[in-house]
């Protein structure tokens, strides 16, 4: 069965840096791989996005800041995040789009993990 397994956060101050990671498994095949985040009493939204093709995206609270990559070899996704900010504090999410061998798609979500930043 498809498996996410998150790893990384942590507490850190504020202006510090961690590195997530997601290793998937018992996935035929991987397209986009996704980092979203959820803070207490707020939506789950978006941080970064790679595509298949190395493709990344991200919003404004975090450009420039966070970078996205992924080793197709592993089926791993990291999440570099720098210069860390107190409002960054919440539960990270993996989330990996990705097909079967039938061609059906669907969307997974890892177990998330915790970030905390201190002021």
């Amino acid at each position: 069965q498809v498996q996410l397994v998150e790893s990384g956060g942590g507490l850190v101050q504020a202006g510090g840096s961690l590195r997530l990671s997601c290793a998937a498994s018992g996935i035929f095949s991987i397209n986009t791989m996704n980092w979203y985040r959820q803070a207490p009493g707020k939506q789950r939204e978006l941080v970064a996005g790679i595509t298949s093709a190395g493709n990344t995206n991200y919003p404004d609270s975090v450009k420039g800041r966070f970078t996205i990559s992924r080793d197709n070899a592993k089926n791993t996704v990291y999440l570099q995040m720098n210069s860390l900010k107190p409002e960054d504090t919440a539960v990270y999410y993996c989330n990996v789009l990705h097909r079967d061998q039938r061609g059906y798609s669907y969307s997974s979500w890892g177990q998330g993990t915790q970030v905390t930043v201190s002021s």
